[in-house]
């Protein structure tokens, strides 16, 4: 029986990647040249792919013309704006509504810190929705996705057993973690990471429609194959 869902946060519950990529994007070409999208795409989630830095990256790139502490203040402000007109993804608030209707416990594992996912959580209108908050302050350093520790952390807080939950995650290095976790992942690629194919257990584009009993049944249906 269904028992907890785990949300990732960024590009699951906010789209927070979207807008820092269009932003580095940006910054790269107006000192001509071009982000290494493929690298980027590596720390989407957690840094456990990749250690990419762009700052530090563009700031090679030009000679040392360009400050990395600058380019990544500049970067960080930018991208905020967009960030705070976006609103909660699709379907997001309703399933977690369901799962509070139904008795479920719900949480967030999520590679920021609390000081990011907490404040955004609060702003939104959301952070009281969740039982507790798992944020990579939580685990030990270097242990962020996708390794499983978040996830791990979050069974432990939610007193639950890895197969009554469900982790919603958007990106590989989120994905990675649910699995190496043995926990159910629902693949809910945003447009940045859908392009670098991610899937789940179960893949939809979108939370928005998706009920706990479709959820349950394709556990059920995936639990089966697994013992076939």
């Amino acid at each position: 029986m269904l028992k907890a869902l785990i949300f990732d946060f960024d590009g699951l519950v906010l789209d927070t990647e979207t807008p820092e990529v269009l932003v580095w994007q940006s910054i790269y070409e107006e000192h001509g040249f071009e982000l290494p999208i493929h690298e980027w795409e590596k720390t989407v989630g957690g840094y456990g792919i990749s250690n990419f830095n762009p700052a530090e990256h563009l700031a090679h790139l030009s000679s040392g013309r360009l400050d990395a502490v600058s380019l990544r203040s500049r970067y960080r402000k930018e991208a905020d704006v967009i960030i705070h007109a976006n609103p909660i993804l699709p379907g997001v608030v309703e399933i977690i509504e369901e799962a509070k209707r139904a008795g479920l416990q719900v949480a967030i594992g999520s590679s920021s810190p609390h000081s990011w996912v907490d404040t955004h959580a609060k702003r939104l209108g959301i952070f009281d929705y969740f039982d507790h908050v798992i944020c990579q302050d939580d685990v030990a350093p270097g242990r962020t996705k996708p390794n499983p520790d978040i996830y791990l952390k979050a069974l432990e807080q939610l007193k639950v057993k890895n197969d009554v939950a469900v982790v919603f995650e958007d990106s590989l290095n989120g994905v990675l973690a649910a699995r190496r976790a043995e926990i159910f992942v629902v693949a809910v690629p945003n447009p940045l990471t859908a392009k670098m194919g991610v899937s789940g257990d179960l893949t939809v584009s979108s939370l928005a429609g998706l009920s706990l009993e479709f959820l349950s049944e394709n556990m059920r249906k995936t639990s089966d194959a697994f013992k076939s």
